[in-house]
């Protein structure tokens, strides 16, 4: 009884022991899957955020490629009819200073048939669609081309080359510094000058891309009611090949005198010198040649017949 009733009392201890290591174990494993939480989720957000990060980022030190961060150098040219050319020409130069630019250039010509004003006005880049749009509205728009020059890459790389410039003249200037000799001082100023040199003239294209790209350049031509811009239609009739055949005839002689224009000065200046050597021939063959005169008269041909004698008269 006593070894039954021993063996009863351990399978429930036997029990209790396992379940408790099982807790153990189950604790040990559940803290440091509840530690490396966090650490998990850290690598995960931090790849989210690096997949965020790359569009803005094309690598260490690349450039920002994208639409808003591009050099673009805008410039249009359009045509726009109106009622009054000077009118529209103030209130185009109005409309650009208040969009903050200024005019490069105006030429107007204020004739009553043909009135005709050429503005080329410079806008800031942002501001280049609204103001196009803005003149167009001005009259009646006849033309309007618009290019775009994308110079990215090139001002990417004046970036590039001024700052390895800029490097290689302080390199230079340190090197002046150390000069011992006359003959390294001279060589070592020459090399700083030409590296100087090199450098204005890549900040000074630096700087006409950075002025091209920030102010956009727009060329605008207002023409009056009366300017033909349209093509003529054909017309046909007598009077019309009447006024082209004259039109023709004109132009056939304005072309001959001026052959003829073009021709005089060598004939006065070898046509007179031969004439006056052929006439100066003409009077020496002259002068051998003897005058003709009247044909003597000669002797009959034949026999010469006697002369007659007189009859002797008879005495009575």
């Amino acid at each position: 009884m006593s070894v039954r009733t021993g063996r009863r009392r351990g399978v429930p201890l036997a029990a209790v022991g396992l379940v408790a290591v099982l807790l153990a174990g189950g604790c040990g494993a559940g803290e440091p899957t509840r530690s490396s939480g966090p650490a998990a989720q850290a690598p995960a957000g931090g790849a989210a955020d690096q997949g965020q990060a790359e569009p803005g980022k094309a690598g260490a030190g690349a450039p920002d490629l994208r639409v808003d961060q591009r050099s673009i150098i805008y410039t249009g040219t359009m045509q726009v009819q109106v009622d009054d050319v000077e009118r529209a020409a103030r209130e185009a130069i109005a409309a650009v200073t208040a969009a903050g630019g200024f005019v490069g250039g105006d030429q107007r010509r204020s004739e009553s048939a043909d009135a005709r004003a050429e503005l080329e006005l410079r806008v800031p880049a942002a501001k280049f669609t609204a103001v196009v749009d803005e003149l167009a509205k001005l009259g009646r728009q006849q033309r309007r081309e618009v290019h775009t020059q994308d110079v990215t890459e090139e001002t990417v790389d004046l970036d590039a080359r001024i700052t390895s410039q800029r490097a290689r003249v302080e390199s230079a200037r340190k090197l002046l510094d150390r000069a011992t000799s006359t003959g390294e001082l001279v060589n070592l100023e020459n090399e700083l000058g030409r590296r100087e040199a090199d450098l204005a003239s890549l900040e000074a294209k630096k700087r006409r891309l950075a002025d091209l790209t920030a102010l956009s350049t727009i060329t605008v031509t207002f023409v009056g009611r009366d300017a033909s811009t349209e093509e003529e239609q054909t017309e046909i009739g007598f009077l019309v090949g009447l006024r082209g055949g004259w039109e023709v005839f004109l132009a056939s002689v304005t072309v001959l005198l001026t052959v003829l224009g073009a021709l005089l000065p060598w004939l006065v200046a070898f046509g007179v010198p031969v004439a006056l050597l052929v006439r100066v021939l003409r009077r020496s063959r002259r002068r051998r040649t003897p005058p003709a005169g009247p044909t003597p008269l000669g002797p009959p041909a034949g026999p010469t017949a006697p002369p007659p004698v007189p009859a002797t008269r008879s005495a009575p």
